[in-house]
């Protein structure tokens, strides 16, 4: 059996199919959003090495933009809440990871 859509959310651009497969007797739900657009404006803001130094300079820094998708997976996989305040040093320890560089917006370490 294919995967047959169950939902699309318009606003965040989540899609989450259905899959069945007779050989386990195993139902499978999965979670999907093209996030390819984010992340080429990351690469762009990453080689903007002026817009970090003004950020910074002026109290903002844009850090990182990070997807639904992988907010969700943060969540599920590792307990770590981005809209939680509690929980800033542990999206930091994420985002400085190599396998998460492409959230950020700058080359920069922060250190949370």
């Amino acid at each position: 059996m294919s995967k047959k859509i169950l939902d699309y959310d318009p606003f965040s651009g989540i899609t989450t199919t259905f899959d069945y497969i007779p050989e386990t007797d195993t139902t499978v739900l999965y979670r999907e959003q093209d996030v390819s657009g984010m992340l080429d404006a990351n690469k762009i803001l990453q080689n903007d090495d002026e817009l970090t130094k003004k950020g910074i300079k002026e109290s903002w820094w844009h850090y990182f933009h990070i997807p639904n998708i992988v907010i969700e997976k943060w969540l599920n996989e590792f307990g770590v809440d981005v809209y939680n305040k509690d929980h800033q040093k542990a999206v930091f320890k994420l985002l400085n990871q190599p396998e998460y560089r492409y959230l950020k917006t700058t080359t920069k370490m922060h250190r949370g």
